[in-house]
């Protein structure tokens, strides 16, 4: 019976231990998600908060714009490992 126990908690520690991993994988790619579209979902949230609270957004909303295009603009740019800095320094004002 003890043994039978033993296993039990080793499969439950097992099972925590991989919703572990796949929640911290999840985590990593918001995070990298966000980074990647940056000013343009940053934008796009201070919008969203401002018609929420019952302002005029059209401020937001012309930035979202403005930055979607200049990422649209920098996407379509070629880089490779020699001048991939000069995108990265772009990107980052």
């Amino acid at each position: 019976m003890n043994k039978f126990n033993n296993l039990n908690r080793r499969q439950l520690g097992q099972g925590m231990t991989e919703y572990i991993i796949i929640v911290a994988l999840i985590a990593v790619a918001a995070i990298g998600t966000y980074g990647f579209f940056g000013q343009s979902i940053r934008n796009q949230v201070a919008g969203l908060t401002s018609e929420i609270s019952g302002q005029d957004s059209s401020t937001q909303i012309q930035q979202a714009q403005t930055s979607a295009t200049e990422g649209d603009a920098l996407a379509n740019e070629e880089y490779n490992l020699s001048n991939y800095n000069e995108g990265a320094a772009q990107d980052n004002p």
